[in-house]
């Protein structure tokens, strides 16, 4: 049904009714609006939570990456930012498609509205204008033909009257007359306009308003239809996340599904082992022997009883579950671990009493002036000695990993600006070679404080493993009586003690003599110079060729000899090595 022939008599109406309609699509549009708001201030507050319980940048962060069930929810937090995301997605779309299109939607509206309604408005007035310039025709008609009707009779009643002159009846009849042209003429010009009236009556009735309320009609019906589009734009804004959306559940799900109980059990197994052995059977102390004793027992040894005594009933003290986080369990008792002759590569000695830990570290440090003390490796290098054995070994050793990936990219660095540079003397026009030294050197100085920070931790590693064997093996604890871990205190104030020139147990040093003897597995080519500064390294020439007796274990060391008294570690990445085919190489402490 058209708007043009059902309601040509409704301008009014159809003005307010496209005005409502206007009114509505703002309405809707602010609805959008606030629901786009409400998308942006739900992603912000579900980023926020994410990143309130993402794990600090701390050390605790790495611990708790070991388990299944942290990494679970680490990843559930990320896939929950995703999902985040796709929200802030729903609002940006509903900002770029739908309320930023309605809004110059509205504006081309309002504007064709007003233009339609002032073409309307001004064919109401014209068509006005006709009506009452028709009215005055008629008006005037009316009046002209009252007028000769009025001069008719006044001749009439003259032309009888027999007293008049015919002067006077000569001039009423003219009069009359008169006046009977003047209202035939004004017939005449309200028939022509009455004709032109209703022409242009017809016309804005059956065209002109007809036309105008079409536009407006069709202006209409795309408004609702531009509404309709928008509100399935709305519903697609929000089906198009549901695949990310779902996939970030699955997501979620299948962090969930990830975690492994039994893994993590292990993993807190992995974490906290000390690497000491459970505690033995306390031994029975028969107080009774002392009644037994005779005159003859001199004060000196009576007195060295008791201090034996005291000391092993400090020791009855140490139990693994002790009050103190950073205090590992102690050692072993004596009855639980083989005597010294049992250890392996161990020369053959009589039974005797265990030499005190003191004696054997004073010969130790003595006979070996490469092996640093403790305290002195503490200086440049954390030694993690706060740890028991098995966890300290690992972190030196993932230290040492980590510096040998950081060797190792600088030296990528270099070996890339060394050809760049390489290429800029061949081709000058492509840079300046001389650009290029500074950053040559800049890396040379970087790989160097690395490699002397590595050599720093190899040493503490080997140096600590080796100490922390030897204790186990001599049944003597790295910690004090009361529970705390003193090992430094045993590695040096220990080492004071008076060396026992008497004992005839075997030295400490025989058990790492006997790495002098370790096969030859192959040769190396030094590949750089290298100065070895630091103890247990040895220093070699640019094309020197040294036996290998010990290779690469994975910490960017190979431990070589240039001839029977001198062997030391040199960088891995500094040789060429050439290693025999049925050769075996020589056992490593880790």
């Amino acid at each position: 049904m058209s708007w043009g022939s059902e309601l040509w008599d409704q301008f009014d109406n159809l003005e307010k009714h496209t005005q409502w309609g206007i009114e509505y699509l703002e309405k809707y549009t602010k609805f959008v609006k606030e629901r786009s708001e409400i998308e942006f201030n739900y992603a912000k507050q579900i980023r926020n939570l994410s990143k309130k319980y993402q794990p600090k940048k701390n050390s605790r962060e790495e611990e708790e990456s070991k388990y299944s069930f942290c990494r679970a929810f680490l990843a559930t937090l990320n896939e929950l930012n995703d999902y985040a995301g796709q929200h802030e997605v729903i609002a940006e779309n509903l900002m770029s498609q739908i309320i930023t299109e309605l809004a110059r939607y509205t504006q081309e509206l309002k504007t064709e509205r007003k233009s339609h309604f002032h073409d309307g408005r001004k064919a109401q007035q014209h068509i006005e204008s006709s009506w009452k310039q028709l009215e005055s025709c008629k008006r005037k008609f009316e009046r002209e033909c009252k007028e000769a009707e009025r001069a008719n009779q006044h001749f009439e009643r003259m032309d009888a009257d027999i007293n008049v002159t015919k002067a006077d009846v000569e001039k009423a009849r003219q009069q009359a007359q008169m006046r009977q042209q003047m209202a035939t003429d004004s017939k005449n010009d309200y028939s022509s306009y009455l004709q032109k009236f209703n022409q242009e009556q017809n016309e804005h009735y059956f065209t002109i308003i007809p036309n105008i309320f079409q536009k407006l009609q069709d202006m209409e019906e795309k408004r609702i239809e531009k509404l309709g589009v928008c509100m399935k734009t709305f519903a697609e804004v929000n089906r198009q996340v549901l695949p990310i959306v779902g996939k970030c559940l699955d997501g979620m799900t299948k962090a969930a599904g990830s975690i492994e109980p039994k893994t993590d059990s292990k993993q807190v197994v992995e974490s906290y082992k000390s690497g000491f052995e459970p505690p033995g059977d306390v031994e029975f102390e028969d107080y009774g022997q002392a009644m037994k004793r005779t005159a003859s027992e001199t004060s000196l040894s009576n007195s060295k009883e008791g201090k034996e005594k005291s000391a092993s009933k400090s020791k009855g003290k140490l139990w693994p579950f002790i009050k103190n986080k950073n205090k590992p369990p102690p050692a072993p008792p004596a009855s639980s671990l083989p005597s010294p002759s049992a250890v392996p590569n161990d020369p053959q000695s009589p039974k005797q009493h265990k030499e005190p830990l003191s004696n054997r570290l004073n010969d130790f440090m003595a006979s070996k002036p490469k092996m640093h003390c403790l305290r002195s490796l503490r200086r440049g290098v954390k030694d993690f000695s706060h740890l028991p054995p098995e966890q300290r070994r690992k972190k030196l050793q993932g230290k040492l990993d980590d510096l040998n990936k950081d060797i190792q990219k600088e030296m990528d660095q270099r070996d890339a600006l060394t050809k760049m540079k390489d290429v800029y003397i061949k081709n000058p026009q492509m840079g300046d070679p001389a650009s290029v030294d500074p950053r040559l050197t800049e890396i040379g100085q970087n790989i160097e404080k690395l490699q002397l920070e590595a050599q720093k931790f190899e040493v503490t590693r080997r140096t600590r493993h080796a100490l922390t064997a030897y204790s186990l093996c001599m049944c003597w604890p790295l910690s004090s009586p009361d529970g705390s871990y003193t090992e430094e205190q045993n590695s040096e104030t220990q080492v004071k003690a008076t060396v026992n020139p008497a004992s005839t147990t075997p030295d400490f040093d025989d058990e790492f003599d006997d790495e002098d003897s370790l096969p030859t597995i192959g040769t190396c080519k030094a590949l750089y110079p290298f100065e070895g500064h630091n103890e247990g390294t040895i220093a070699m020439a640019e094309g020197e060729v040294l036996y290998v007796i010990e290779e690469d274990k994975g910490d960017g060391w190979t431990r070589v000899r240039r001839n029977q008294d001198e062997e030391g570690y040199v960088p891995t990445s500094y040789v060429e090595v050439f290693l025999e085919t049925n050769a075996k190489g020589a056992m490593t402490y880790i």
